[in-house]
């Protein structure tokens, strides 16, 4: 009986604390900055809703957040439809330097987004891509294609030679047979990739601040500029917090099936 108890007990424990923070950010929305700096409270005593109204109906807010959803709804269809014969390319042929060139891929994982900061500022200052969706956007492609094109070929070696073969002898040119047959097949691969570009791109902040000024400021700056003279606004900032987990949200719902699938048979 106490075996059965003490691993039920441990996870509600686990749940617990996993879910405080989040909880914790809800409750600070629904609170005045007074009530928040008064003291402990559980429940918010006087709860509204008055800091979400305002994010939703101040222009800044939300072109800031349309703005973020955009590039990295731009950098998630670039990176994988990239990611997808490059991928292909490594699992299926043997030429000359794959594996250096796949290990050099990789490598660009392992540096930190600050030292490509100040490069990837010159570059688009001087070809007139600074402050644009599509600056962040390709500026994101440098970490997320690499990491799809390491997701996907665990993906596609996983599925039979036999499958191309057959394909070829019944036909099938090679974009038909990519598109309509093998592509499906990595479904669940394709879905775990996107959702780690999507994920990766949503919450970068660094390049994102550093390559935009006003017309493409992301979500993430504008938060940042909660700070007035009368000090910080942290039901606003909390409120702005529980906002940006909606996205990630939707997308951890609409593709959880092939993430499921996907963390079972893939490389992930």
């Amino acid at each position: 009986m106490n075996r059965g108890i003490f691993p039920k007990l441990g996870l509600v424990l686990y749940l617990l604390c996993l879910l405080l923070p989040i909880y914790w950010l809800i409750n600070m929305s629904l609170r005045s900055n007074e009530d928040i700096m008064s003291g402990l409270a559980i429940l918010p005593r006087h709860p509204s809703l008055v800091k979400y109204y305002f994010i939703l109906h101040d222009p800044t807010w939300v072109h800031g957040f349309l703005v973020s959803l955009s590039y990295v709804v731009i950098n998630t269809v670039i990176s994988v439809t990239v990611a997808l014969p490059a991928a292909y390319a490594f699992s299926r042929y043997r030429f000359v330097g794959d594996k250096h060139l796949f290990f050099w891929l990789l490598t660009n994982l392992m540096a930190p987004t600050a030292v490509f900061a100040l490069p990837f500022f010159n570059l688009y200052y001087a070809v007139g891509l600074f402050d644009t969706v599509w600056a962040v956007a390709l500026a994101h492609c440098l970490f997320n294609v690499p990491l799809a094109v390491w997701i996907l070929e665990g993906f596609i070696s996983g599925v039979p030679r036999e499958i191309d073969e057959t394909a070829a002898i019944d036909g099938y040119s090679f974009p038909r047979f990519f598109v309509r047959i093998f592509i499906p097949l990595i479904a669940n691969g394709v879905g775990v990739t996107a959702f780690f570009c999507f994920m990766f791109s949503w919450v970068e902040q660094l390049l994102a601040t550093t390559l935009t000024a006003t017309n493409a400021l992301p979500f993430a700056a504008v938060m940042s500029r909660t700070y007035s003279a009368s000090g910080m606004d942290w039901s606003l900032l909390a409120a702005a917090g529980v906002m940006t987990m909606i996205p990630g949200a939707l997308v951890i719902w609409f593709v959880r099936n092939h993430i499921a699938k996907g963390f079972a048979l893939g490389r992930v």
